[in-house]
């Protein structure tokens, strides 16, 4: 059996037998998930899930490959940033300190030398960062955790395209014979899956910030590591694209709250997912349409590692302009102010 297999199944088994147990840690802990004018759900709900997801992780990652140098930095910047997300998920943490902690669990990786240390140049030669190797990881890293922080709003929906982008660079990990890739992002895509089956709407548990930022963290992480070995000829393009949904929502968001004069860091009830149920979708059906749209994303990453720069040039284009005549449609860039109205009401039925 392929190593990157018993790492999915042993991810998806321990994920999914140590949710319940998480579930009760959360109760005791008083780590519940309060509604609120912005939040869909009517009840509290156990939050810190992302708990199971880690140790689904962590425990695949030990049992199928060897603790390299990278790998263990890897695994403490994910501790790290894991508390930090515990700690998120008991007390609520500013912004501002939580954006402390994700430096910090950037930093980790930095001194574990994972790092990006070039880019490609779709015109010629690699481009050497140099000095900017540090800022630009540091960037990288923390733009990722909060990019799937940020989408973790609807039952399932974070857990879903977070496993749907690992199988993605999974797929292309393998085709490329990139083993530590692999073998990372099946165990990855273990643990997301196997708490999904427990965070799945109605759900009974939520990944919290804890769950959040640490598959955004490791997703990034990941992506470094590919980079390294692959001289980021596809690297750092695959995970763009196979997050393009939550990476344009926030895109989206900061453009949305600057134009309507709001703080750019204020949560509001304009991502994609309000405005789905806004139009009448269900919780369920909105995830699912989300998670076809990531699928989508996801084979147009893969297809981007076998096609000319210039094709996968125009590719990534007509993403991002379906991406912005379909924002305009829904009203994903308009104020809101309508939109909390109308989602309250249609959550009251």
């Amino acid at each position: 059996m392929q190593t990157y297999v018993v790492a999915f199944s042993v991810a998806l088994a321990a994920a999914y037998f140590i949710t319940p147990q998480v579930k009760e840690l959360a109760i005791k802990a008083g780590a519940l998930d309060a509604p609120d004018a912005r939040k869909v759900h009517t009840t509290p709900i156990p939050r810190m899930g992302g708990l199971a997801i880690y140790f689904g992780f962590v425990l695949a990652v030990l049992s199928s490959m060897h603790i390299s140098h990278e790998i263990l930095g890897l695994l403490l910047g994910g501790t790290v940033i894991l508390a930090v997300g515990i700690i998120d998920d008991m007390i609520q943490l500013s912004a501002k300190v939580k954006l402390l902690g994700q430096i910090m669990a950037a930093a980790v990786l930095v001194l574990f030398d994972v790092r990006i240390e070039w880019l490609t140049n779709p015109f010629g030669d690699m481009i050497y960062v140099n000095y900017l190797a540090i800022p630009i990881t540091i960037m990288w890293v923390v733009g990722l955790t909060n990019t799937v922080n940020l989408i973790d709003g609807l039952d399932g929906l974070a857990a879903g395209v977070s496993t749907i982008a690992s199988l993605t660079i999974l797929l292309v990990a393998l085709e490329q014979n990139f083993w530590t890739v692999a073998i990372l992002t099946a165990a990855l895509a273990g643990s997301a899956l196997g708490f999904l089956q427990h965070n799945f709407n109605p759900a009974k548990i939520f990944m919290g910030d804890t769950g959040s930022m640490f598959l955004g963290y490791m997703l990034a992480a990941v992506s470094i590591l590919g980079a390294v070995k692959s001289a980021a000829t596809i690297a750092l393009i695959v995970p763009i694209v196979a997050l393009g949904l939550p990476i344009m929502d926030t895109a989206f968001a900061i453009i949305r709250r600057y134009m309507n004069g709001r703080p750019i860091f204020k949560p509001d009830k304009g991502h994609l997912h309000h405005r789905l149920l806004a139009m009448g979708l269900s919780q369920k059906q909105a995830v699912l349409l989300m998670y076809v749209i990531s699928s989508f994303l996801g084979v147009s990453a893969i297809v981007l590692t076998e096609v000319s720069q210039v094709s996968a040039g125009l590719i990534v284009l007509a993403i991002i302009i379906v991406a912005c005549l379909g924002a305009k449609k829904i009203g994903v860039l308009s104020n809101n102010d309508g939109v909390l109205k109308h989602t309250d009401s249609v959550k009251s039925h």
